[in-house]
């Protein structure tokens, strides 16, 4: 009850101005891509090959896991019907048919960010933040419910410190 009262309390903000409707769809649809570069940017920026390619595969593996096996296991398990199906509405973005839980964006971009913060603090948090955006933003498009975006970055957090515990031993 909770998560669709929060839900509501951010995606009520929908439609009421072009403006915010605008950057709630660029956030939720197209910020992801300026991470993805900013990060392709900090791997390249790491002079030592060795230390490099040892970025780029604890990077690699965390999306992996987080992603591509931990979400969709638990989809496959669990489904959650996203918000526009429950309450009726049309998104402000293209209507997705794969369940809700969890956030399948918030598992890579928090998995991306949390995995960068290992490697280096302060562009880390930049990250972070940038991914709670992203997931702001796609509760405010009205694709995902709270709920949904905490359970993919646990999912993210869970996976890149299993990923760092297996690659530092």
């Amino acid at each position: 009850m909770i998560d669709q009262q929060f839900f509501l309390l951010i995606h009520n903000l929908a439609g009421k101005s072009r403006l915010l409707d605008f950057f709630g769809i660029f956030f939720a649809d197209y910020l992801g891509y300026f991470l993805i570069l900013f990060t392709l940017f900090f791997l390249w920026s790491i002079k030592d090959q060795r230390q490099r390619m040892r970025a780029l595969f604890f990077l690699a593996l965390s999306l992996i896991l987080s992603r591509g096996i931990l979400t969709e296991l638990i989809r496959y398990f669990y489904h959650r019907s996203r918000p526009f199906s429950v309450l009726g509405f049309e998104p402000l973005i293209g209507e997705v048919n794969q369940g809700a839980f969890p956030s399948g964006h918030a598992a890579f971009y928090f998995a991306l960010a949390i995995a960068v913060y290992f490697l280096d603090q302060k562009k880390g948090k930049y990250l972070l933040a940038a991914a709670a955006v992203i997931g702001l933003a796609r509760i405010f498009v009205g694709v995902h419910w709270p709920m949904d975006i905490v359970g993919g970055a646990l999912a993210a957090l869970f996976s890149v410190l299993a990923v760092k515990q297996i690659l530092d031993k």
